[in-house]
């Protein structure tokens, strides 16, 4: 055993000797998990992962309570700068949405009084009469803008997935069309298409199915110095009873500016839509699926990551001006002096995920995150798609934070009542939400590890994202929104974007514990009898296939 148990020992000791390097912190700490897994997996695991709270390192001792951050914003979370740029705000620039209906008449109101760009990243743009009505308010914007007194530069840059944008006669294309043709400079529609999806693939691969291989996730919605960021797609559904968590960054000029700029990146990697219903690429750019791969993805990586770096740099010294200055300002001096923006005691961090280019921060903070949560804090981690990574889940059941973690019943799982294929999609998660019950339930850990089934009567559940809660805390001081599932697809496949939300406010902490509440009332406890229901009967076919294609969906 003692041997067993050197190799994480000794990476874990080389972790608390690396405090001021979290990023090598955060490969080393990955590493160890690793190692740990191949141990296991070697040994049948099981074991193992009953001794992991044990071989976990020791909580690093903090003279300060948790998340009370000193004047030069240095709390347990602040290795995560060091990856992204770190956003200082007040707390009362940030709202938690809580319903579609309150989603959508924002973006509605968000779209009429625009006056410099409105930007929109989304899997894709439905179709029916609420979509319409919201291109509907883009195009009355666009004429105003042009008609007033003093005409405005106004922008709207719109980024879809192209398989999902392009599937059906009538599609998203074929709904933007009309915006493209009357106003061709101020708008553009940018249509991300997967480098992995190519060749004799591409051409054998029907509509709809060749959306399995790899799509642009990412939901961010931006007017002016405002932000929505969120789970939810530009579709009715979204917009009425599709359950999903939104957050409303106000007057936030640099995180809108940041969002602005990884939009215009993945967009210029992307095909541009022109208004003959033909796609272009950017004068330049390789061809994402008739040129070189690996050079269309070099090309990518730079993109992206030239606007994560030259935003963190721009925030470091801004940080660095704020904070080191000859005299630090009180808020009073501030307001005294003419700076009218309260004191930040809220911190965004954007992550981003995009596997096909060798860009992984956001699986690289979620790990570190999992890994670090101590005894006696609290995890409510919620998916619409219950198909954790094999690496999540050995962090979950291998730490020593308690767990709730909160996924889709049958019923209001997206795909419930689909025609063909797609309807058993449903039962697959069934299936592997039973497998993940079986090995809590065989490593003891019922109390720890929780699941629950959100259930709500004629409405579907796409919520995503976690709730972090210190030890002895009754309010999240970190929650993640966005758009990954934690899933093979997220980490793997598709672009994913998401932020981390660090709070101090404790107006803010209600605000997302009041959101967590919410979800979580109207869910069941999993429990062995839950699977004994004649609606979880998992027929023979589909727990065979469910292995071979669990990392498409």
């Amino acid at each position: 055993m003692a041997a067993a148990a050197a190799g994480p020992v000794f990476w874990r000791r080389l972790l608390g000797l690396l405090p001021g390097r979290p990023g090598l912190a955060a490969l080393l700490g990955r590493l160890s998990d690793r190692f740990g897994r191949n141990r296991d997996r070697r040994r049948r695991r099981s074991p193992w992962l009953l001794l992991a709270p044990l071989l976990s390192p020791a909580v690093p001792q903090v003279t300060s309570p948790p998340c009370c951050l000193c004047p030069e914003g240095v709390h347990r979370f602040q290795w995560i700068r060091n990856l992204v740029p770190e956003f200082g705000v007040s707390s009362s620039h940030v709202r938690v949405l809580s319903s579609p209906t309150e989603f959508f008449e924002l973006m509605k109101g968000q779209i009429k009084v625009a006056k410099s760009r409105v930007v929109m990243a989304s899997l894709y743009l439905g179709t029916g009469p609420l979509e319409q009505e919201l291109v509907d308010c883009l195009e009355s914007t666009l004429e105003n803008s042009l008609q007033a007194k003093f005409p405005s530069d106004l922008k709207v840059s719109i980024l879809l997935d192209f398989t999902r944008g392009s599937r059906g006669r009538k599609n998203s294309r074929t709904m933007l069309l009309p915006l493209l043709q009357k106003f061709p400079e101020q708008v553009r529609v940018s249509l991300f298409h997967t480098p992995n999806l190519r060749g004799f693939l591409r051409l054998l691969i029907p509509e709809r199915f060749n959306e399995t291989i790899g799509l642009q996730h990412m939901k961010a919605y931006l007017f002016d110095n405002n932000v929505i960021l969120s789970g939810a797609n530009l579709s009715d559904s979204y917009f009425t009873n599709r359950q999903d968590r939104y957050v409303f960054l106000q007057d936030c000029p640099e995180i809108a500016d940041f969002f602005t700029e990884l939009v215009d990146a993945v967009g210029d990697v992307s095909l541009q839509l022109q208004g003959d219903d033909t796609v272009q690429v950017v004068e330049g750019m390789v061809h994402p699926y008739k040129g070189d791969r690996a050079a269309y993805c070099k090309a990518a990586n730079e993109r992206v990551m030239g606007v994560i770096n030259s935003a963190r740099t721009r925030q470091q010294m801004l940080h660095a001006q704020t904070f080191h200055s000859d005299a630090l300002l009180t808020q009073e001096d501030a307001a005294a002096a003419g700076d009218r923006r309260p004191a930040p005691d809220t911190w965004i961090y954007p992550l981003v995920q995009m596997k096909p280019f060798e860009i992984q921060i956001d699986e690289i903070v979620t790990e570190t995150l999992l890994t670090e949560a101590e005894r006696g804090a609290k995890v409510y981690l919620t998916t619409g798609y219950f198909n954790l990574t094999q690496a999540y889940m050995d962090l979950v059941l291998g730490t020593r934070a308690e767990y709730q973690i909160l996924l889709a019943s049958p019923e209001v799982n997206g795909f419930f009542g689909a025609k063909g294929v797609a309807g058993a999609i449903p039962a697959a998660y069934v299936h592997i939400e039973r497998q993940f019950y079986s090995e809590v339930c065989s490593l003891g850990q019922q109390e720890r590890v929780r699941l629950q089934e959100y259930g709500r009567r004629g409405w579907t559940f796409h919520a995503k994202g976690l709730w972090l809660y210190l030890a002895g805390s009754s309010l999240p001081c970190l929650t993640l929104i966005g758009s990954p599932n934690f899933g093979y697809r997220s980490v793997h496949r598709d672009l994913e974007a998401q932020i981390a939300i660090v709070t101090e406010n404790q107006a803010l902490q209600q605000q997302l514990h009041q959101e967590q509440e919410q979800l979580y009332l109207r869910s069941g406890v999993v429990s062995s009898a839950t699977f004994e229901q004649p609606s979880r009967q998992v027929k023979l076919w589909v727990k065979l296939v469910t292995p071979l294609i669990k990392n498409f969906f």
